[in-house]
């Protein structure tokens, strides 16, 4: 008996590399099925990050063309501006061809007298205004606020605006 007990034992033994190898084989299968399940995982992502960073690039480059072709936009809108312009001082330089001296004279005074006459109107309605209150004891504050409100400030800043910024700016 014990001789049979010996050779199941050794047969036994034989197969017990294999058998733990079986296992050990079994154990590294699932630590490697771990590992590249977090491997996958981790591609997952860096590719969700990266498309991601992606959008972010895609927004960033969205943005720039919008901004360029607003930007495209206004020199369109100044190039017009200036062909008007040019189109404008071509139409008036075609006009004063074959006309007299005293004739474009008179053409070209024709915005700075009306300017002119409309702050002379002004200072006039102003000067009188202040005089009449003044003789009719009107207290300054009350003849100031009357004479100098919001609407007349709006009128001179317009005259002053329009005769000497139209100049300044259209040269």
């Amino acid at each position: 008996m014990l001789t049979l007990l010996s050779t199941l034992i050794s047969f036994l033994m034989g197969g017990l590399p294999k058998l733990l190898e079986f296992f050990q084989g079994r154990q590294d299968k699932a630590h490697e099925l771990a590992l590249a399940q977090l491997q996958i995982q981790r591609e997952l992502e860096m590719r969700k990050l990266g498309f991601e960073a992606q959008e972010r690039v895609e927004h960033i480059r969205s943005e720039q063309l919008a901004t360029e072709s607003a930007a495209n936009t206004q020199q369109v809108l100044i190039g017009a501006q200036q062909a008007e312009m040019q189109a404008i001082y071509a139409h008036d330089t075609a006009l004063n061809e074959g006309t007299s001296q005293w004739m474009k004279n008179l053409r070209a005074s024709v915005r700075p007298v009306i300017t002119y006459g409309f702050f002379l109107l002004l200072m006039f309605v102003d000067i009188a205004g202040f005089w009449y209150g003044y003789y009719m004891s009107v207290p300054f504050d009350d003849m100031l606020n009357m004479l100098w409100d919001s609407e007349t400030q709006a009128l001179f800043a317009s005259i002053i605006a329009f005769h000497f910024g139209g100049r300044a700016f259209g040269k």
